[in-house]
Order: C-alpha cells, then structure tokens, then sequence
C-alpha cells in the first residue's frame, strides 16, 4: 500500500467524526509536493466559505509548500475567515500528520483570530 493510499484512509477514518456546520465550519487542509490548499467548508450546504491556495496569482511566486508558505497561507486562510464572519471552525489535517506544516498552519490560523 502506497503512502497516498494510506493518508487517504487516515483522512476517512478523520472525516467520520469531522463535520463542519454553519456555526462552526470545517478548516481543511490540503498538502501536495509543491503547493498548499486551505479551505473553510460548511458541510450542512456543501459550500466552501473561504479558500486559499498557493497557486493564486498573490502568493505564486513566493509560497512552496514549506513552513514558510504553510504560515502565509494559515494567516491569509484566518483573515478570509473572519471576513466573512466565521471564528469558530474544525480542524481537518486532511489525513497528514499534526507536526511540521500542519502544526505551522494550524498556529498560524490560530494567531490570526480562529478558534478551534
């Protein structure tokens, strides 16, 4: 078994218990090799709230998928959050472990107003 496939059923066995609502969506984030994905998600509609990407035009040159672009992307993720009024979220690490990257993001969103 691959380790795609073994962060795959990780994120599963996760996602059973996760679920995002309107008062307190899910924060979901996302880890290839080159690039990081950020997505507030409310679950009840099916609609992403809030999303941020590394391969927008704002951030396309400057962040990698690293702790440097983990920490611009936590920050940016909380700002666009708390703009369209959410505070409150869930944690989904996506299946990847809560150190390195994860933990940066996560740290980051948090000191940028979210809660979770």
């Amino acid at each position: 078994m691959s380790n795609v496939q073994k962060r795959t059923i990780r994120h599963f066995r996760i996602r059973r218990k996760i679920f995002g609502t309107t008062q307190r969506p899910r924060l979901s984030v996302h880890f290839s090799g080159r690039h990081i994905t950020a997505q507030v998600i409310n679950d009840v509609d099916g609609k992403t709230v809030a999303s941020v990407n590394t391969t927008e035009k704002d951030l396309r040159g400057t962040a990698r998928a690293n702790t440097t672009g983990a920490k611009t992307v936590g920050t940016l993720i909380a700002k666009r959050g708390l703009a369209k009024g959410i505070r409150l979220v869930v944690f989904d690490r996506g299946g990847f472990r809560y150190h390195g990257k994860v933990r940066v993001l996560a740290d980051a969103a948090r000191e940028g107003g979210l809660q979770f």
